[in-house]
């Protein structure tokens, strides 16, 4: 076979210029195509400044606030005293109100500071009048300030009591923090910060600042950044420190919990042969009541809340779809002929599906309060719309000759749906609302987070706090381990009803 040359292409194009229009056609429509997606991706890159929001994109706190969905903080705060200082933890730290990390190296001495004096004295006893048989005759005392002034004008009396003078903290590889009064040495890598403490006044460097610390105004506090270890905020009455640990501490039992810091086989041994801690309950009972009402991560209302979600999805879900099933009859054109009533109910389905579930959810939060009664309703409304409307296209899809074919032999009108079209669209109907009971289960998470109830509230809660990621981080994965469970169960479901099992 021999190929055609270009000139014999041209030739036979000029012959039949009809069969070669569409080719050409399709050619230059994909080309314009291209041009036109090239042109408006670049139109939106100019648009959105996406160049210089991308450059200018704070990328460090976004690799921290990954950081902390796996890792937790230690925080503790040094406060200068008159001559001493003060190291607290916070209710809520990891390490409870009392830590003493091996990182964090106290130095103490005896310090002498000034307590007011006592308002009693043990001299002449208060000031009352005396007359004595002296060969003067009676001698009236000298008039005595009351106790308050008396008081007031005394010196304060030195006391010796001994105190924390030297802090000494190391956060990560390198990284030390020496704190004594007035002075703060911060050392990382080869570099040292020093700077200056006047209480309650200023903080003051020595020399310029290294790269990883940064003062915005002069005399105010100094942040100095370590990467993961951890930060430092220096200001002038304390220093607060961030210290970074990979892992979710204290996820079993919190600091009050007579098994925390406990490894596991200590923790085995107390359970099984220990002395029982509280004599109303075993240890086990002990333990497992320690772990549902752990005070920092709050098992038991977070297991609440995620079957609040579940619960919300699934009646929202089997309402909506009890409403949305005899409406759909009404509404397709094929099984009622009045065209008021499906345009009536066509239009009633847009209304209640144009509106979204959150806002919904926002009405029904401000009608019926907070709580999982407006996420029901909000899954209800939006769902028996869009339900609504596709079982009435099923139903208008459906193959008539069944239907005609009960009609025929005398069945009444109800058992002509009954026989002739259920049999046809029930599948279809379970299958979807499958679908949306999984679906809702995502969106019920959403919704409660605007006060409908359930774990979003719970979510957008330690969301808020900007200091428990890590909670975040749980409460997203039960969320995704509960969708994954509820995926597999509606497609097996849904395989079975559509007779795709084992395909």
């Amino acid at each position: 076979m021999s190929t055609l040359t270009a000139a014999e292409v041209d030739a036979i194009a000029a012959r039949y210029p009809q069969a070669f229009a569409g080719p050409a056609r399709r050619r230059r429509l994909g080309w314009g195509l291209a041009v036109g997606t090239v042109a408006y991706m670049a139109f939106a890159w100019w648009f959105f400044s996406v160049g210089t929001i991308v450059a200018n994109g704070r990328w460090d706190i976004a690799g921290t606030y990954l950081a902390d969905w796996v890792s937790y903080e230690v925080r503790p705060r040094i406060e200068f005293e008159d001559g001493y200082l003060d190291i607290s933890f916070s209710r809520g730290d990891p390490l409870g109100e009392n830590g003493n990390p091996d990182w964090l190296v106290r130095e103490s001495a005896m310090v002498r500071s000034q307590a007011p004096a006592s308002t009693t004295s043990g001299g002449s006893g208060g000031g009352t009048s005396s007359s004595g048989g002296s060969f003067l005759g009676t001698v009236e005392p000298p008039p005595q300030p009351d106790a308050a002034s008396s008081a007031d004008d005394q010196p304060p009396i030195a006391v010796e009591r001994e105190e924390t003078v030297r802090a000494t903290a190391t956060v990560g590889s390198g990284n030390v923090i020496t704190a004594v009064p007035g002075v703060v040495t911060v050392t990382r890598g080869a570099e040292t910060l020093v700077a200056d403490i006047v209480r309650d006044e200023s903080v003051t460097p020595r020399g310029p600042l290294p790269s990883w610390a940064a003062q915005k105004n002069p005399g105010g506090k100094i942040v100095v950044s370590f990467g993961f270890p951890g930060r430092a905020d220096i200001e002038d009455d304390e220093i607060k420190i961030s210290h970074r640990f990979w892992g979710w501490e204290n996820f079993l039992f919190d600091t009050r919990s007579p098994f925390w810091g406990k490894s596991a086989p200590e923790v085995a041994r107390m359970i099984v042969s220990g002395d029982r801690i509280d004599p109303t309950r075993s240890n086990l009972a002990l333990a497992w009541n320690n772990i549902l009402y752990n005070a920092d991560w709050q098992h038991l209302d977070v297991w609440t809340k995620l079957l609040q979600t579940i619960v919300m999805a699934f009646v929202g879900t089997v309402f909506a779809s009890l409403l949305a099933f005899p409406l759909a009859f009404f509404a397709a054109r094929n099984i009622t002929q009045s065209r008021l009533v499906n345009q009536a109910l066509k239009r009633f389905f847009d209304f209640l599906r144009s509106v979204d579930m959150l806002i919904w959810a926002l009405f029904f939060t401000r009608a019926f309060g907070p709580g999982p009664l407006a996420g029901i309703s909000a899954i209800f409304f939006t769902d028996t719309g869009t339900l609504g409307k596709l079982y009435s296209e099923a139903l208008e899809n459906i193959d008539d000759r069944q239907r005609e074919g009960i009609r025929s032999v005398g069945a009444a009108p109800v058992l002509v749906q009954r026989y002739g079209v259920i049999p046809q669209v029930l599948p279809i109907f379970i299958s979807q609302s499958l679908y949306f009971w999984e679906s809702n289960t995502r969106s019920a998470t959403i919704i409660g987070a605007v006060g409908a109830g359930g774990i979003g509230l719970k979510l957008w809660e330690a969301m808020r706090t900007n200091s428990d990621w890590e909670n975040v981080a749980y409460m997203v994965l039960l969320i995704l381990a509960v969708v994954f469970v509820f995926d597999n169960i509606s497609n097996a479901l849904r395989r079975r009803l559509t007779g795709q099992i084992g395909h």
